[in-house]
């Protein structure tokens, strides 16, 4: 990925503009900003984004540790993780993303799952290296792009890109107009949860990528670098060359390995242990099972939430 998706006034620092006054003061060259938007290339955005930690003394705070468990102790909270500490905090902050769940679509079950050469690519043991040609990517999102470019590029003419439906090109993951009252004057007023989340829903542009990696697939398809099939994987089986064949609507497609690019399964993050905080505290929940939370999104108090749980 050379550029995020995401424009220049997206970072860690409080300033909207820190980023552009960081590349103006470090001679960084106008051309890594890309766009209308001025979306930052990734290499910038990673400096900038280390100078910051590190000028903050951030890493002195920093912990690392799996959560397993939220308790109280008279006005301190008390975080638990899975190798036995306890972290007391008279606040917390609960900033999780769904990403704790990888989606594997179901008709993989089929195969054994620790085959070599077929993987989700988030998966923490994906190993290009046992990759074996010819190759599907399954997916149609900005993670397939950058999949199927790299695979190419590696392996021309032996990667196919299998997607259940036709590009969606879209500058962002979900419209501009929702970070101001645009479009959140109006879901303010919406008092029903079911309805709320049912907007958040259609609001995401799920499975999108930007125009310029549209246009990056479209070029390597005439080409002949790559091949595009859309439609439904029905079925996946073993040949008796032991090559993947590929049910895809009516047609079979071959292939000796196979990356998932599906992202996660969009359940509520937190898992059990957030399950036992809900119900140990009376956190309030919609039906969805998410927190409702008020204006300065505090679920009860000096608890907090960001991210996906707000």
């Amino acid at each position: 990925m050379k550029f995020l998706r995401s424009p220049f006034v997206h970072h860690l620092d409080i300033d909207p503009f820190s980023l552009r006054s960081y590349a103006a003061n470090h001679q960084w060259k106008k051309s890594e900003f890309y766009g209308v938007y001025k979306r930052p290339s990734l290499e910038m955005f990673n400096e900038h984004s280390q100078s910051l930690l590190h000028d903050l003394g951030l890493g002195a705070s920093w912990h690392q540790g799996y959560v397993n468990g939220l308790d109280r102790e008279g006005s301190y909270w008390i975080v638990r993780t899975d190798g036995g500490e306890r972290l007391k905090s008279k606040k917390v902050v609960l900033a999780l993303s769904i990403n704790d769940k990888l989606h594997v679509p179901e008709w993989a079950d089929s195969v054994k799952q620790d085959r070599h050469g077929m993987f989700h690519i988030f998966d923490e043991a994906a190993d290009f290296s046992e990759l074996k040609m010819p190759v599907a990517v399954i997916g149609g999102g900005i993670t397939a792009a950058h999949t199927v470019i790299k695979l190419s590029a590696l392996y021309p003419g032996q990667v196919t890109l299998i997607k259940r439906h036709p590009f969606k090109v879209c500058d962002f993951d979900s419209d501009p107009g929702w970070l101001g009252p645009k479009y959140q004057k109006n879901y303010q007023r919406i008092r029903d949860y079911c309805e709320r989340r049912e907007v958040i829903k259609k609001a995401r542009n799920r499975g999108s990528l930007p125009s310029e990696l549209f246009h990056k697939l479209r070029k390597l398809e005439n080409d002949q670098t790559i091949k595009l099939a859309d439609g439904e994987v029905t079925s996946v089986k073993e040949g008796e060359n032991k090559e993947l064949i590929l049910s895809v609507d009516m047609q079979e497609i071959k292939v000796q390995s196979i990356v998932f690019a599906t992202g996660f399964r969009p359940s509520r993050p937190g898992g059990s242990w957030l399950d036992k905080a809900i119900e140990t505290f009376g956190l309030p929940c919609a039906k969805c099972g998410y927190p409702i939370v008020s204006q300065s999104l505090e679920w009860c108090p000096h608890l907090y939430v960001t991210g996906p749980l707000a």
